[in-house]
């Protein structure tokens, strides 16, 4: 079997559970994400994994090799797997090329660092030490590091977290181009949903030390197992239901199911922002409502809108909008596209 395969897992801190019942499976080469909030534990699942810290029950395995399985412990220098923390961690004392290529045996050493130089693009930056590199170079020596040795399976704790919003994207935007160019089977534990689903193949959502959800970005978003997974994944419009024969019938009229086989009655459908339209006149299926607050963001226009009473909507409604509201602060709501039944959390 190639590939992380993790089932039943259970670890703590003493008597403090954290991770409680862990299933997760991700193929080789894959770029997966454990996106979850502060406290949720998916720092210590990555720990577990790196063989940082043990399991109490279940079972870690990676390429068929039992890792951990609450008995039998592989070390973690016999785990084949690299580790990027959030800081980088680099040697301050030694140039980029001597942080590459700690550890590595001397007779494929220089051919090695020039390899990843290369494959990281800091070509002809093998002499400068940490303090000489920019927060975006110092990160991505510390990837080229942790790939030297050529592992396994690469995790990332949070790596991009110190960085600054535009060289976050472009350091992100990077690092899983150059993972990708080697085929890396790699792990991003993150909190933040934008870095997860512009990163990942695959994100799984934790919460309360379960995977509550695991898919593709597009599935994650779009289809959502509960609201609670709908909300922690961007902006949520979630409205009441009755569900009958694959349709959702709402205030703005019937929307076709994301998953037509949904069992009919009343529940709960997800309406993205953009999917909520704005106009001046009434039309069929358009709810009135008022402009609460409106915030230009450069590419486009959020809306917090409060709709009429007696339609048995939320009090408050979010739409992206290209164009202003009108000044009057009244518009007419309509939405779009297919609605998703979710369950309550």
């Amino acid at each position: 079997m190639s590939g992380l395969s993790i089932t039943g897992l259970r670890a703590g801190h003493g008597r403090t559970r954290v991770l409680d019942g862990v299933d997760l499976a991700v193929a080789d080469g894959a770029l997966a994400c454990v996106l979850g909030p502060s406290g949720c534990g998916k720092s210590t699942l990555l720990r577990v994994i790196a063989g940082f810290h043990p399991a109490e029950q279940g079972q870690v395995a990676l390429a068929g090799r039992v890792l951990d399985d609450g008995r039998v412990r592989l070390p973690a220098e016999r785990r084949h797997i690299g580790y990027v923390p959030q800081d980088g961690a680099l040697f301050p004392h030694l140039d980029v090329a001597g942080n590459i290529g700690f550890g590595l045996p001397r007779h494929r050493r220089r051919e090695r660092v020039e390899e990843l130089l290369d494959l990281v693009g800091l070509a002809g930056l093998d002499e400068r030490h940490p303090h000489q590199l920019s927060g975006g170079q110092q990160q991505r020596v510390a990837l080229a590091r942790a790939l030297a040795p050529e592992p396994e399976l690469l995790l990332l704790d949070e790596p991009f977290a110190a960085l600054d919003a535009a060289l976050r994207t472009e350091v992100r935007t990077e690092v899983a181009t150059t993972l990708r160019k080697a085929g890396t089977t790699a792990i991003l534990v993150t909190h933040d949903q934008e870095e997860a689903l512009t990163f990942a193949d695959v994100v799984a959502v934790m919460r309360e030390g379960r995977i509550a959800q695991t898919g593709t970005p597009t599935e994650l978003y779009h289809q959502p197992a509960d609201t609670g997974v709908a909300r922690f994944l961007g902006e949520a419009n979630l409205v009441p239901a009755d569900i009958a024969d694959g349709l959702a019938r709402t205030a703005f009229g019937e929307l076709a199911l994301t998953d037509g086989s949904a069992a009919d009655g009343p529940g709960v459908v997800l309406i993205r922002p953009r999917q909520i339209g704005l106009t001046a006149e009434p039309g069929v299926g358009t709810v009135r409502a008022e402009v609460v607050h409106c915030h230009f963001r450069g590419h486009d226009y959020r809306v917090e809108v409060a709709p009429d009473p007696g339609h048995g909507l939320p009090e408050r409604l979010v739409a992206y909008s290209d164009a202003a509201p009108p000044t009057t602060g009244l518009v007419y709501l309509a939405a779009y596209g297919t609605a998703h039944r979710c369950p309550e959390a």
